[in-house]
């Protein structure tokens, strides 16, 4: 499967907002490198998150669940197991904006605890 070219501005905005939940972690103790689970979360039509979903596998992920909002908005969550330094979040990111563009869903951010060590959940 050819991966689509994900716009630069996009990434860059995305980005931004990347290093901010890194320095959430970070202020809550997380060692980066600490490989724990991480979940991502799309937005979209029915249609499109069926076809996400069909394929997490094969995409890296596994479903975790579906949700709809109070205004009728059905958000696909999927996870991975992974680092959380900014190398991986940035390839994290760009995967996620590729799977935006390939199935026609809104990428809506990633999320995982603080990871210090020592076995002890953090906050994010």
């Amino acid at each position: 499967m050819t991966l689509p070219e994900v716009d630069q501005a996009r990434l860059d905005a995305e980005w931004a907002a990347d290093k901010d939940v890194l320095a959430s972690l970070a202020e809550n103790g997380d060692v980066a490198d600490i490989v724990r689970p991480v979940d991502v979360s799309f937005r979209g039509e029915e249609e499109a998150l069926d076809r996400l979903e069909e394929n997490a596998e094969e995409l890296g992920f596994t479903v975790i669940e579906r949700e709809e909002d109070e205004d009728g908005e059905i958000s696909l969550f999927l996870g991975c197991e992974q680092a959380a330094d900014e190398a991986a979040i940035k390839a994290l990111t760009l995967r996620c904006l590729q799977i935006e563009l390939l199935y026609d869903v809104e990428y809506d951010g990633w999320g995982c605890t603080a990871e210090d060590g020592t076995g002890e959940d953090g906050q994010d």
